[in-house]
C-alpha cells in the first residue's frame, strides 16, 4: 500500500511538472503582440502642425503632465534648421552658399545619416537630388513638367559623396548645389521629440510625423503598439489598412508613389526622382515600409527602397539587414502582392493578401 501511495505521489508530481513545462512552452511561443501587462497610468494625446504636415503624440505618464507646449517649441527649432521652405533656416543659408556654420545640433546627425545610407543603397539615397525635386514640381515652387535637357543638365550637381561636412560646418564644391533633407527630415524630428521625452521620464509613447513615427514601451492596454499601413491606392480612404504592423521599441517609415504624384497628359509624375536619370521612377513597388531602431533611419531607406524597385530592395535588406521590409507591389499581370521580411512576419498581425 505504502509503495503503491509512493507512485501516485511521483505520478501527482511529474503531471505538475508536465502542465509546468506545456504552459512555459506556449508562453514562450506567443507573439510579441500577444505579450500584455497591466499599465496603470495617465494616457496623454495631442496632435499639431509641422514640417507641412500633421504629428501626434501619445504617451503614458502618472503625473499627466502635458509637454505640448514644449513639443512645438522644438518642432519649431528644427524646421529653422532643415526646412527648405524657410529662407532663413540652416539648411536654406547652406544652399545659398558655399559653406555652413552649425548654429543648432539638428543638421549634424542628418548629415552623418544622410552619408550611411547613400553609401549603403549605393547612392539610391541621395539628398542632393533637390534640384530635380524641384524641377519636377515637388519642391516650394509647385508641380510643373520641364524639358529633358533642364533635367540632364542638373543631374551633373546630383553627387551626395561631395559634400563635406565635420563636426563644426558643411560645405560644398559647387556653389549650384543643393541640398533636400525632405526624405529624412520627418523621420528625424520623430526621434528628437522621443528622446525629449525620455529625459521627462516617460517610458511608454508613440510619436508620429506625417506617418513617420516611433513606438516605445506599451500602449495602455499594455500590449505593444500597433500600426496601420494604408492600402496603395490613391482612391482608396485614408484609413483604409493592408496591413497592421506592431512596433517593439522601433521606428517605421513608409514611402510610397500612390498619392504624391501629379498627371500630365495622362502620364503620373512621381515624387520619388531617381537621383542617377533625374527622373521620377517607374516601377511596380507601390510602397516601402521599413522598421529599424530609429525614425530617421527608417525614413531615409524606405526612400531608397521605392527608388530601388522591389527585387533590389529585397536584395538590399537581406544583404545589409539591420532594418525590416514589408512591401506593397504590382506584380507582372498587375495584381497587388507583399512581402515581408522575415524579421517583420512576427509583428505583422493582418494583411489583405
Amino acid at each position: 500500500m505504502r509503495s503503491n501511495a509512493n507512485k501516485n505521489i511521483i505520478y501527482s508530481i511529474i503531471l505538475l511538472l508536465l502542465v509546468a513545462i506545456v504552459y512555459l512552452y506556449r508562453e514562450n511561443q506567443k507573439k510579441p503582440t500577444e505579450q500584455v501587462v497591466e499599465l496603470s497610468t495617465g494616457k496623454i494625446s495631442f496632435s499639431g502642425n509641422t514640417m507641412g504636415t500633421s504629428y501626434r503624440v501619445v504617451y503614458l505618464d502618472s503625473e499627466e503632465r502635458n509637454f505640448k507646449t514644449q513639443i512645438d517649441s522644438i518642432l519649431i527649432i528644427v524646421n529653422e534648421s532643415l526646412s527648405t521652405y524657410i529662407p532663413s533656416s540652416e539648411i536654406s543659408r547652406f544652399n545659398q552658399n558655399d559653406t555652413l556654420y552649425f548654429d543648432l545640433p539638428y543638421f549634424l546627425p542628418v548629415l552623418e545619416e544622410s552619408k550611411n545610407t547613400y553609401e549603403m543603397t549605393a547612392g539610391a539615397f541621395d539628398p542632393t537630388v533637390g534640384p530635380l525635386v524641384n524641377l519636377w514640381g515637388f519642391g516650394p515652387g509647385g508641380p510643373q513638367l520641364k524639358d529633358s535637357v533642364n533635367v540632364d543638365a542638373m543631374v551633373s550637381l546630383v553627387n551626395f559623396a561631395a559634400i563635406q561636412f565635420d563636426d563644426q560646418k558643411v560645405w560644398k564644391p559647387r556653389s549650384e548645389m543643393y541640398l533636400d533633407f525632405s526624405a529624412i527630415a520627418k523621420g528625424y524630428g520623430v526621434d528628437v521629440l522621443v528622446d525629449y521625452l525620455s529625459n521627462q521620464g516617460i517610458e511608454h509613447m508613440l510619436i508620429e510625423i506625417g506617418g513617420e513615427l516611433v513606438a516605445r514601451g506599451l500602449n495602455e492596454s499594455g500590449e505593444l503598439w500597433k500600426v496601420g499601413i494604408s492600402t496603395p491606392d490613391e482612391e482608396s480612404p485614408n484609413d483604409e489598412l493592408f496591413g497592421i504592423i506592431a512596433l517593439n521599441n522601433q521606428g517605421l517609415a513608409t514611402s510610397g508613389n500612390y498619392r504624391n504624384f501629379y498627371e500630365v497628359d495622362g502620364v503620373k509624375i512621381s515624387h520619388t526622382i531617381n537621383p542617377k536619370t533625374g527622373r521620377p521612377v517607374r516601377h511596380g513597388l507601390l510602397s516601402a515600409t521599413v522598421v529599424a531602431e530609429n525614425c530617421m533611419k527608417a525614413d531615409a531607406i524606405a526612400t531608397a527602397l521605392m527608388v530601388m524597385g522591389t527585387e533590389a530592395a529585397i536584395a538590399l535588406q537581406n544583404q545589409k539587414g539591420g532594418f525590416e521590409i514589408y512591401l506593397i507591389y504590382n506584380d507582372e499581370n498587375g495584381q497587388i502582392k507583399s512581402y515581408a521580411s522575415e524579421g517583420m512576419k512576427p509583428y505583422l498581425s493582418f494583411t489583405v493578401n
